[in-house]
C-alpha cells in the first residue's frame, strides 16, 4: 500500500511517521529542511512545488491514497487537483473555501475525500455527527486551543503551523448558529474567561470554526466554536489588527509593494515558531446538548494532551495528525466507501466508524474523557 503525504510541516511529518509503520509512505514538500527530518526517519521524500497542480496526475500515479497537509492558502486547489487525479484523499488543510463545492467533482472521479479531518475541525464534527443520529440536538459548543507550556511575553503563544493560517483565523469573520439562524460576528469577539483544572484560566473568543457544520447540521438551533488562548492575547492581536498589520491590500513602501499580512507573518514566524522539542499542549471541551427519549441530556468530551517526550512529537501534531491517519486506515480497511466529499460529521454516524477512530487515537495515547449529565 503506497501513500503520498502532501506537506511535510510539523503535522504532515507526524502523519508520515505514523503511517510509515504500516505502509510505504512518500512525503512531498518544497522545503528541503522539512523533508530532511523525514529522511532521518528513512521515509521517502520528494522536493517539489505543490502549487504545480497540472503535475498531480503523474506525480500521484503510483499511490493508492493521498493525504493533503498543506497551508490553508493552497489547500482548496491542492485538494481539487488530487480529486482530479482520481485519488482517494484525507485532508487536514484549514482553507477558507467550502470543500463541499468539490463534492460533484469527487463523485464524477469516483473519489472518496474526507476533509477537515483533524482535531478541530475534525473530532468536533465527528462527535456532533454521531450524537445527531441518536438524539435531538439543540446546542453544540466547542472550546479549543493549542498553547505552549512555557509562557513567553508578549504573545504567550506558539504556532505548530504557518503563522498566516493563524492570522486568518483572527481576521476571518466568525459564523455561528443562534436560534436557527446563521449570524456573523467579528473574530476575537465575545471573549470570556474559563477555568481548566489542568492549566488554569484561559480566554475564549469567537473564531470561524464551525465550517461545514453550518450546512450539514443546519437544523441544530445553536452552535458555536471558540478558540482558547492565555489571558491578554486577544488585546495584543486586536492592536495589530487595528493597526493594519493584517491587511491584505498592498501598500507602497519606498517604491516597493508590500502586503501587510505577508510582512507580519514573516515577522511573527520567529515569535510564534514552535521549537522541535518545545513542550506544548492541546486543550478542548466539546458539549452536545439535547433531548433523548424525552429527557434533556448533555454529552461532554474533554481533551488535555501534552507533548510526547518519548517520540518528541508535539501535541497538536498528535491530536490532528493521528485523527487524519485514523481516517486513512478507515479507508484502507473499507469501513467507509461512499464517494464524494465528506466532512467528519458525515463519516462518523455509525458506531463502527466512530469507535474505530477513538480507539485508534487511544492506542496512541490521545485520550478523550467522556461524561454525561
Amino acid at each position: 500500500m503506497k501513500i503520498a503525504i502532501l506537506g511535510a510541516g510539523m503535522v504532515g511529518r507526524a502523519i508520515a511517521i505514523d503511517l510509515n509503520t504500516q505502509y510505504k509512505v512518500t512525503s512531498f514538500d518544497i522545503s528541503e529542511t522539512s523533508l530532511s527530518l523525514l529522511k532521518a526517519k528513512r521515509i521517502n521524500t520528494v522536493q517539489t512545488d505543490l502549487c504545480n497542480y497540472p503535475d498531480y496526475p503523474q506525480m500521484l500515479q503510483e499511490f493508492d491514497f493521498v493525504v493533503t497537509a498543506v497551508p490553508g492558502f493552497i489547500g482548496f486547489n491542492c485538494l481539487k487537483a488530487v480529486i482530479e487525479a482520481k485519488k482517494n484523499v484525507v485532508d487536514i488543510s484549514f482553507f477558507p473555501e467550502d470543500a463541499l463545492q468539490l463534492d460533484a467533482l469527487a463523485k464524477q472521479n469516483n473519489v472518496t475525500a474526507i476533509v477537515d479531518c483533524g482535531v478541530a475541525p475534525g473530532i468536533t464534527n465527528l462527535v456532533l455527527g454521531f450524537y445527531n443520529e441518536r438524539m435531538q440536538v439543540t446546542d453544540f459548543e466547542c472550546m479549543v486551543g493549542g498553547l505552549p507550556q512555557k509562557r513567553v511575553k508578549p504573545f504567550e503563544y506558539k504556532a505548530p503551523f504557518s503563522p498566516i493560517d493563524v492570522i486568518e483565523e483572527y481576521i476571518r469573520p466568525a459564523r455561528l448558529m443562534e436560534n436557527g439562524n446563521i449570524v456573523t460576528k467579528p473574530a476575537l469577539t465575545e471573549s470570556e474567561l474559563l477555568n481548566f483544572d489542568e492549566i488554569g484560566t484561559l480566554e475564549a473568543f469567537n473564531t470561524d470554526g464551525l465550517r461545514s457544520l453550518l450546512f450539514t447540521m443546519g437544523h441544530i438551533p445553536n452552535m458555536k466554536e471558540k478558540t482558547l488562548r492565555y489571558p491578554g492575547h486577544i488585546d495584543l492581536i486586536k492592536a495589530l489588527k487595528t493597526g493594519g498589520f493584517f491587511n491584505h491590500e498592498k501598500i507602497n513602501f519606498n517604491g516597493m509593494e508590500i502586503s501587510p499580512i505577508e510582512f507580519s507573518s514573516a515577522i511573527l514566524i520567529n515569535q510564534w515558531k514552535l521549537g522541535l522539542n518545545e513542550e506544548e499542549f492541546t486543550i478542548m471541551k466539546i458539549k452536545v446538548s439535547g433531548i433523548e427519549n424525552g429527557l434533556t441530556k448533555t454529552i461532554e468530551y474533554n481533551l488535555f494532551d501534552k507533548y510526547d517526550t518519548t517520540t518528541q512529537t508535539s501535541s497538536m501534531a498528535r491530536t490532528t495528525g493521528y485523527t487524519c491517519t485514523a481516517a486513512v486506515n478507515l479507508l484502507i480497511n473499507g469501513l467507509f466507501t461512499s464517494k464524494g466529499v465528506f466532512p467528519p460529521e458525515l463519516v462518523g454516524k455509525e458506531s463502527s466508524v466512530f469507535d474505530f477512530i477513538f480507539n485508534y487515537l487511544a492506542e496512541r495515547n490521545v485520550i478523550y474523557k467522556k461524561s454525561e449529565y
